[in-house]
């Protein structure tokens, strides 16, 4: 057993990459001392903070004006900023990657998209704060957040007027995914959340009596009058629940092509266990299937882990963190704005001529102001080009603002350690012959590293 490649390949599922130090202190761990290390890592919850108050509940003059309107909404982007810098700061830095890798799972499972960065903020650490516990307990806190129950408009549902936003996206997108509940399920459903509200003067969840709907409905054969903690006792009863689950947990950290007989095995423990989330992770990361070839350097990063991955191999700080904010953009990952309710779909989605032209650069921006210094005489095109590079290099470095810490990089790699092993750790892929000659024909270290970070295989984890 290759230890050095398996904790390798755990740690960038797992969390967002190992550092050369850290792979040295733990090339010699079993995958399961590993695979220990880093769920006790992942045990302290950080809650963010950076939002400090709910501008929603705050009084508004009737006749405000256009300058007062304008300072408010200025405002409000001022949190957004805060709240995003407060999280990316926490997934460059933070020891508890696992717990960090799966908030940002949650965050797209259950994804969210308003103009509230309080609400957001809260939601987010509800999210952390479950991340590794009872999914039935996280579920639950997730649909009575002001901002779920604000997103799927069951701040409308009311027994007068049933909204079944929410009891659609509930089935579909949170728990047993589509084809496994019929449109008479979702319209009973939506009676028995009738009442889910938030409001009052700390704009907390509250059920409101009076807005729900105490008749007999009846959900998947089941006839009562339900209410809508009996709603999800009765979807996590249903072993798809699990099986959905534990796909997208599958796709997420494995392969995202489906091996319905691995899922199967991860279904019957989180099921078994009344799905709780940390056995049925332990699981797949002690599963010999986990490291298999096909399941190494398969996955295509998100936007999100590409910058984190990168920015916590380099320990890369940064100045403006705004600029984070523009990568992300490019790239079509902005924390805390999915494009639906559905979040991102992943996967090759995330790459297109557009985008790969972006994401192959971007490493190169970040560590050395947008220059790739590549061997042999360059023709006239080229040449052109790296002047126009060259004399664009000291505005990127104003913009940009980021700084890697080399002097701490180098000292990590062992001495004399040939560049073709340095780009083998680098990549999770293997690598191939065109990416070994043009880093030993780089004029120095730091050009080959910039070569291979800037390459389609860096891409992949």
């Amino acid at each position: 057993m290759n230890n050095s490649r398996y904790i390798k390949h755990l740690y960038a599922r797992a969390g967002f990459g190992i550092c050369f130090e850290d792979l040295h202190d733990h090339e010699h761990w079993s995958v399961r001392k590993a695979v220990k290390k880093i769920f006790k890592a992942s045990e302290k919850i950080e809650p963010i903070t950076a939002v400090t108050e709910n501008m929603d509940l705050r009084p508004h003059p009737k006749d405000e004006t256009e300058d007062q309107k304008k300072t408010r909404e200025e405002e409000r982007v001022k949190h957004e900023k805060a709240l995003f810098n407060a999280w990316t700061k926490q997934l460059i830095e933070t020891n508890a990657q696992l717990r960090e890798k799966m908030t940002l799972f949650w965050h797209n499972h259950f994804a969210c998209n308003i103009n509230n960065p309080y609400y957001e903020q809260e939601l987010n650490n509800i999210e952390r704060a479950n991340a590794l516990g009872n999914f039935k307990t996280l579920l639950i806190a997730v649909t009575q957040s002001p901002a779920m129950l604000q997103f799927l408009n069951n701040q409308q549902n009311q027994k007068v007027h049933p909204n079944e936003n929410f009891a659609r996206e509930l089935m579909e997108l949170f728990t047993l995914g589509r084809g496994n509940y019929s449109e008479q399920d979702i319209k009973e459903s939506a009676r028995a959340f009738t009442g889910w509200a938030y409001g009052g003067k700390e704009g907390e969840y509250f059920f409101k009596t009076g807005a729900h709907d105490d008749g007999i409905k009846t959900f998947m054969g089941r006839s009562a009058n339900f209410c809508g903690e009996d709603i999800i006792d009765i979807i996590v009863a249903q072993k798809q629940t699990a099986v959905f689950i534990s796909t997208k947990l599958y796709r997420y950290f494995v392969n995202d092509v489906p091996d319905m007989s691995h899922i199967n095995e991860m279904a019957n423990v989180f099921y078994n266990t009344g799905y709780e989330i940390t056995p049925v992770l332990e699981y797949m990361f002690m599963a010999d299937w986990f490291y298999a070839d096909k399941n190494i350097g398969n996955l295509i990063k998100s936007p999100v882990e590409l910058i984190i991955g990168l920015s916590r191999q380099f320990y890369i700080t940064y100045q403006n963190p705004d600029v984070l904010v523009q990568f992300q953009q490019s790239l079509g990952q902005v924390l805390f704005r999915p494009p639906n309710v559905a979040g991102w779909p992943g996967g090759r989605s995330w790459i297109d001529s557009s985008s790969l032209m972006t994401r192959l650069r971007m490493p190169a921006i970040i560590l050395n102001a947008g220059l790739i210094d590549f061997t042999g005489k360059a023709g006239p095109e080229d040449e052109a080009y790296l002047a126009l590079v060259r004399k664009q290099q000291f505005d990127v470095i104003k913009r940009v603002q980021a700084t890697p810490d080399w002097d701490r990089f180098f000292k990590a790699i062992p001495q004399n350690m040939p560049k073709k092993q340095i780009a083998e750790f680098m990549l999770e892929p293997p690598v191939n012959a065109l990416i070994i000659n043009e880093i030993n024909n780089a004029p120095d270290l730091k050009t080959a590293l910039i070569q291979i970070v800037s390459t389609p295989e860096y891409q992949l984890t």
